[in-house]
């Protein structure tokens, strides 16, 4: 697993123009429909795992919650002390507030039986309204994101989007975990979220063998335990847009994930 970062097509989303939005707000507009209740939080083939908490300052805090998966149920910033003066000097347009266009993080790479692989992070700014949500839902089709991930976009409205997914070889984007949350506030302790996935094609039935999650920004290691026994231990880093900090793990060949925990 190498640090490295490089640059990405994105699927064509970092080179958006007016002209690809005008688009997509017509796409929208003709896929827009009522749709079923959101789900809050998907994981593919995914475990989750939730940490012993601790006293610290200034962290965030992941919750699980639901029979649907994992909720990255967190609201305000650490350091926040006007939210009025915050919301004045959001900006104003769609673009600015990267509602169309994520902001995307590689957080792990390498190869696996010849396949190069990497798993990426890209949190969505919210929508203001249903039209912005309508494009938003559309953009996030042609990024990649499974459509059994995304909810209605009226449920987008107010949202920031959070989604880490795998890229293996030639094949298409793998959901890992996609969380939505509507609002930040500080909180204490250390907690972790985590999916499991086979590290290889969409339906692969093979061993869990890639870990992803998100810890507090005050998590320093992550310990990845393995049921050969043994244990990886990787350093958590900052995703652009995300008040959280990310990590992967991989297993090595022929063992799969246990467990997942903040050791540091």
């Amino acid at each position: 697993m190498s640090a490295d970062r490089e640059s990405h097509d994105m699927n064509g989303m970092t080179d958006m123009t007016h002209t690809d939005i005008a688009l997509l707000l017509a796409d929208a507009a003709d896929e827009a429909e009522i749709g079923i209740a959101p789900v809050q939080a998907v994981i593919r083939g995914g475990r989750r795992r939730r940490a012993r908490r601790w006293a610290v300052a200034a962290a965030t805090t992941l919750v699980l919650a639901g029979s649907t998966g994992v909720t990255l149920a967190v609201t305000g910033l650490p350091g926040h002390t006007d939210r009025n003066a915050a919301v004045a000097a959001e900006p104003s347009t769609p673009e600015a507030r990267h509602v169309y266009v994520p902001q995307v993080t590689e957080v792990a790479r390498g190869t696996d039986h010849g396949k190069s692989w990497r798993v990426v992070v890209s949190v969505w700014g919210a929508p203001r309204d249903a039209s912005e949500a309508a494009v938003q839902l559309a953009a996030m089709r042609r990024y990649g994101i499974e459509s059994a991930a995304l909810p209605d976009h009226r449920h987008l409205v107010g949202m920031t989007s959070y989604y880490s997914g795998l890229y293996y070889g030639d094949n298409p984007l793998r959901t890992i975990i996609f969380n939505t949350v509507k609002k930040w506030e500080p909180e204490t302790g250390m907690s972790l979220m985590s999916g499991a996935l086979p590290l290889g094609r969409a339906n692969s039935d093979g061993p869990e063998r890639l870990v992803v999650g998100a810890v507090a920004i005050t998590a320093r290691q992550v310990r990845c335990g393995w049921k050969d026994g043994t244990s990886t231990v990787v350093e958590p880093q900052a995703v652009a847009g995300s008040p959280v900090e990310w990590f992967a793990c991989t297993a090595p060949e022929g063992t799969a994930y246990q467990s997942a925990e903040v050791i540091q």
